[in-house]
């Protein structure tokens, strides 16, 4: 399907924001706003956004992305991914008079804006859907669980290391400080959500506000990990330890993908082709 692209602006609390909409010559009622995460900008890594965005205006489904405050074009302070809730809001507003006829929107967020995107989600009746890839779920224990199940395991592996420790250039002293160093911190208590219900104070641990997020938001939810990506393990090994993330992800709402190859950025064609398959037809089939 032909479509076009728009550049956009609009106001956030007195700052002027900018993005791109995709929109199709005839868009159906739900549209997509792909949020940024980390401090990159609209286009993405690869140039994800913008193929993601496209791909999806040529399936009939609008899409929009845009710089948050302090970010890419868009003028103000930098917010981190806790704080853009209005910036969110000012999108989706935009983005509904942008595109006539145009009802609910799902957010679309890789890493922290996954993140984002569960705080945001429950506060707008107009999202009717999340698609969370790899999501950031960070604590200092839960990442050091993660590298050593998963990065020094799978370091023992490699034929690379192997010649090092052959050829005498195999640095032990740093080597054994920097697993201490993991060991040590992968000792402490991680956050798991065990004991959060449908609210989450402000400074409790990420994991703990990210459940409550999912538990509170209604819609529904596309789920993608990466196979080759320490993000999306820390969040599979935070996951498989508590019941209530397995009860809300086993839930019928919840769509679950993995790309067993894929990076944390889908950086090959053929992964974000994939992730742009998945995510056209799972809006379309509801």
């Amino acid at each position: 399907m032909n479509y076009e692209e728009q550049a956009i602006t609009f106001d956030c609390h007195g700052a002027s924001l900018y993005g791109i909409a995709s929109v199709p010559q005839q868009s159906g009622a739900r549209g997509v706003l792909i949020v940024v995460g980390g401090p990159q900008y609209r286009v993405g890594s690869h140039r994800q956004f913008a193929l993601l965005a496209r791909s999806l205006a040529s399936q009939g489904i609008p899409a929009m992305r845009f710089d948050y405050r302090g970010m890419g074009d868009s003028v103000g302070e930098p917010r981190t991914f806790e704080e853009v809730g209005p910036d969110l809001r000012a999108a989706i507003d935009h983005f509904i008079v942008t595109v006539p006829g145009m009802q609910e929107v799902v957010i679309w967020g890789l890493c922290d804006a996954a993140a984002a995107a569960l705080f945001y989600g429950a506060e707008d009746a107009r999202v009717c859907g999340l698609v969370l890839l790899n999501p950031w779920v960070r604590t200092s224990g839960g990442h050091a669980k993660a590298t050593l199940k998963h990065y020094y395991l799978e370091r023992l592996l490699q034929p690379a290391l192997w010649r090092k420790i052959v050829s005498g250039r195999f640095n032990y002293r740093g080597a054994l400080r920097s697993l201490a160093s993991v060991a040590g911190a992968a000792a402490k208590p991680a956050a798991t959500g065990s004991g959060v219900g449908h609210a989450a104070a402000a400074d409790a641990p990420l994991p703990d506000r990210m459940l409550a997020g999912l538990a509170n938001f209604k819609g529904k939810v596309l789920l993608i990990l990466s196979g080759r990506d320490l993000t999306a393990r820390e969040f599979s090994d935070l996951a498989k330890g508590s019941a209530k993330w397995q009860r809300l992800l086993g839930a019928s709402r919840v769509t679950r993908h993995a790309l067993d190859e894929a990076d944390h950025t889908f950086s090959r064609r053929v992964w974000r082709d994939q992730v742009s398959t998945w995510t056209g037809d799972w809006i379309k089939s509801w």
